[in-house]
């Protein structure tokens, strides 16, 4: 339980400074013969600030619930 707790604050503060996921996607446009033409599209996936938040409370309780059950 204590692993999820960390990487769910590790997700949230990405969450919170990145604002999001992006990457790049390479589409063929044209293709006659040999010549071919590519086209790359820079996409983005927004996170909400929320999300950060609730994942950083989320692992805090997790780490912390998991220290409380090895007594």
């Amino acid at each position: 339980m204590k692993l999820i707790g960390i990487l769910l604050i590790a997700f949230g503060i990405v969450a919170l400074v990145y604002g999001g996921i992006r990457y790049t996607q390479t589409e063929q446009v044209l293709k006659i013969g040999p010549i071919e033409a590519t086209e790359q599209k820079h996409k983005e996936i927004p996170l909400p600030p929320v999300l950060g938040i609730i994942s950083i409370v989320g692992g805090v309780v997790l780490v912390v619930a998991g220290s409380r059950t090895r007594v």
